[in-house]
């Protein structure tokens, strides 16, 4: 995903995103963001799956205030 994701991108997204993906949505570090997702700290729903982890698209967009 893009840096300067504007809010048709964010509204197209599926249910649910890679950390990767939210992470550039949210200028957070891939480091800071995992650590964060380990610790329960990550500012919208983390989903583990398996090995990998999902955050929750809506969440997401209701962070950050896109209609």
């Amino acid at each position: 995903m893009d840096k300067g994701v504007g809010a048709k991108d964010l509204l197209a997204l599926p249910a649910v995103i890679s950390i990767e993906e939210a992470n550039a949505v949210l200028a957070i570090g891939r480091s800071t963001g995992y650590a964060l997702a380990k610790k329960g700290a990550y500012p919208v729903r983390v989903l583990r799956l398996g090995r990998s982890y999902r955050v929750v698209t809506a969440e997401l967009i209701e962070l950050l205030g896109v209609n």
